[in-house]
């Protein structure tokens, strides 16, 4: 909420039309949002802490993401995504750990910006800056898009499903990447593919509780329910079509050794490396579920908390990226145009939604040194990534909207 209102403010002050709260994600699309207690309460945090006291007043209930336009005249329409999120990651209070050392280590404990998305943020502002400042040489129109909620991937499909991709012909996104297996000096991979589709889902099972020794018989035990599903989940047939994933990640439940087990909730969630072998694998852990619970009489309620598509990058956007980075800006590519992801990526509804329509897309790969893997408590990056992404996510939109293209 914090972030999103700075954000607004700043790209408010460079002269960008500026969409926030209900204006960005479709409300009834948003997924996995937290209670209204615990929204109430990071709103609260935000204000304490220095949010804008007008832009932050429009995310509350958890209306974050920002929409900053740029209107050119005539032309084509280019659209660039940057997600703005932090991770439930305790971050090192180690003096080894660069941001604890020099200062801007997290303020807010069991927060923290393991990913880079810190970054990501920072190079879309220093986009908006540049942008603007070339704007008389520009033809078409600028939609930045500050996306909230990529970590779980719940933000996207909110965005997308509002509209704002349905006129976008060109869309540019990007990660830091860790460059340990680059030695050449490149600084970009201009695409990727494999990312693996994917749904997270909340598992509530629900039963009845008895006494463990004295009236056994009485109870619905849920953690026999939860027990047989996730033996079953992880017995899933692979799909001949390609990889797949399965993973329970927490199971909570019950509440004393001499009690039966009435409520327990489960995190899960499957992969497929296409969107068909997801949904392969969703229709089937879902069959697991309710059949778990129906052999033990418990009820079952699946809720979807996240969710992402597989996605490839377009070859032209590749190659444009590659054309300017080399001859214009005169820094290196890699080898490959496209990286392989294991992992999932929610921009996929995006870069889908401008592919479905004829358009180009791309998610680039900006590498950079990083102190550790991402996710961890150590995670940095160098520093220079994020000149380095300004200059080629602005000398991509040049090459396409430019005077002198």
């Amino acid at each position: 909420m914090r972030t999103s209102s700075l954000i607004a403010r700043r790209l408010t002050e460079l002269g960008y039309e500026v969409l926030t709260g209900d204006q960005v994600c479709k409300k009834d699309s948003r997924m996995g949002v937290p209670s209204d207690a615990e929204l109430e309460k990071q709103y609260e945090r935000a204000v304490s802490q220095g949010a804008d006291p007008e832009f932050v007043e429009r995310t509350r209930g958890g209306m974050t993401g920002v929409i900053g336009i740029l209107h050119c005249g005539e032309g084509p329409i280019v659209g660039m995504r940057f997600d703005i999120d932090a991770l439930g990651v305790f971050e090192s209070e180690s003096m080894e750990h660069r941001p604890a050392r020099e200062g801007f280590a997290s303020v807010n404990r069991g927060f923290m910006h393991a990913c880079g998305h810190d970054g990501h943020a920072t190079i879309g502002l220093g986009v908006a800056e540049v942008l603007m400042q070339i704007k008389d040489q520009l033809h078409g129109t600028v939609k930045l898009i500050f996306q909230p909620a990529e970590e779980g991937v719940r933000g996207a499909k909110a965005i997308v499903d509002a509209g704002h991709l349905d006129d976008v012909q060109y869309l540019i996104g990007s990660h830091v990447t860790d460059n340990k297996e680059f030695t050449n000096g490149e600084v970009v991979v201009p695409g990727c593919h494999g990312c693996l589709a994917t749904t997270k889902y909340d598992v509530l099972f629900k039963g009845q509780a008895a006494h463990a020794g004295g009236s056994p018989e009485k109870g619905k035990n849920v953690l026999l329910a939860a027990s047989t599903a996730i033996l079953n989940l992880y017995a899933i047939p692979r799909h001949s079509g390609g990889a797949s994933r399965i993973n329970v990640g927490t199971i909570h439940g019950g509440s004393g050794r001499n009690v039966i087990a009435d409520e327990a909730l489960m995190e899960i969630e499957v992969r497929g490396e296409t969107t068909e072998i997801n949904e392969y694998m969703s229709e089937y852990a879902r069959n697991v579920l309710n059949g778990a619970a129906a052999m033990h009489g418990v009820s079952c309620d699946i809720k979807v908390m996240g969710a992402a598509n597989s996605m490839t990058s377009s070859p032209e956007m590749m190659a444009r990226i590659r054309r300017v980075t080399e001859e214009d800006l005169h820094m290196k590519v890699s080898r490959e145009d496209s990286l392989h992801s294991g992992g999932s990526e929610d921009v996929s509804y995006m870069v889908n939604r401008v592919q479905e329509h004829g358009g180009e897309a791309s998610f680039m790969r900006l590498l950079t040194p990083e102190a550790g893997p991402g996710h961890s408590r150590i995670f940095d990056i160098g520093e220079e990534a994020l000149p380095t992404g300004v200059k080629i996510f602005c000398g991509t939109v040049y090459d396409i909207m430019g005077t002198e293209r």
